[in-house]
């Protein structure tokens, strides 16, 4: 893998970091409602939902570090796929900044994991 496409994946999996971060523990607190646009009983009331996507995205930063550490191309563009099809699912679902957010620059990283193999 080139060390760009390393890098960018290595930011795709620090993004999902964050998103673990605000879904698991900044869920209710003002950072966490004004990144997701909710309020405090909506926020109170989906507070495990939330913590639970948090988990999930805390499996897809748990597969992207195991690709880049491992140097295994193929778990890499696994997991960016998965991040790909979570975000184009979430922009038709809920909203289209997360075509941009999530959806993009993975599918960016995948173009250059797999042009660098």
């Amino acid at each position: 893998m080139s060390v760009v496409a390393g890098i960018l994946v290595a930011l795709v999996a620090a993004l999902h970091l964050y998103f673990l971060v605000l879904e698991m523990f900044l869920w209710t607190t003002p950072r966490g409602r004004a990144a997701f646009g909710t309020d405090p009983e909506f926020a109170e009331a989906s507070k495990t939902l939330a913590a639970n996507q948090g988990l999930y995205n805390g499996f897809l930063v748990a597969g992207l570090v195991w690709g880049l550490v491992a140097d295994k191309d193929d778990v890499t563009v696994f997991f960016l796929l998965c991040v790909i099809v979570a975000g184009l699912y979430g922009a038709a679902t809920v909203s289209r900044k997360i075509l941009v957010v999530q959806a993009l620059p993975a599918a960016v990283a995948l173009v250059l994991v797999v042009l660098a193999h």
